[in-house]
């Protein structure tokens, strides 16, 4: 989707491809979507095994769940990602994304198996 622009904002449809199940780092292709001159910044890997270690801990799959329909990981998918929300507002200071050293975008694909998924960036 090619960018909209407003008055005052910047949008843009973003298109991932998952690979699997897991906390995936995605920082990189959101900012080549969006505004240049947006900063880079490291993650580390450790945190999203963690991430995904403590959601697996808080919503286990070895629940009797009933809602099933795409699979065992259904209902789980759903539930974790009402824990974690949709939406994410990151500042922008100097025409950058203000991260912080160790902070990064992160995609959290609950389901197994490979997914494509729809961001929608807005720069306000």
């Amino acid at each position: 989707m090619a960018p909209t622009y407003g008055a005052d904002r910047f949008q843009r449809e973003i298109k991932l491809k998952t690979r699997s199940k897991g906390c995936h780092l995605v920082t990189n292709e959101i900012m080549a979507q969006i505004e240049e001159g947006v900063k880079n910044t490291k993650c580390d890997p450790d945190v999203r095994t963690d991430m995904d270690m403590c959601l697996d801990k808080i919503v286990p799959e070895s629940l009797p769940w009933d809602h099933v329909d795409e699979g065992p990981d259904d209902s789980v998918s759903h539930s974790k990602s009402s824990l974690i929300g949709a939406s994410v507002q990151i500042p922008i200071m100097n025409g950058r994304l203000a991260l912080g050293t160790w902070q990064g975008i992160y995609l959290l694909e609950f389901r197994k198996l490979p997914h494509s998924r729809r961001i929608v960036a807005t720069v306000l």
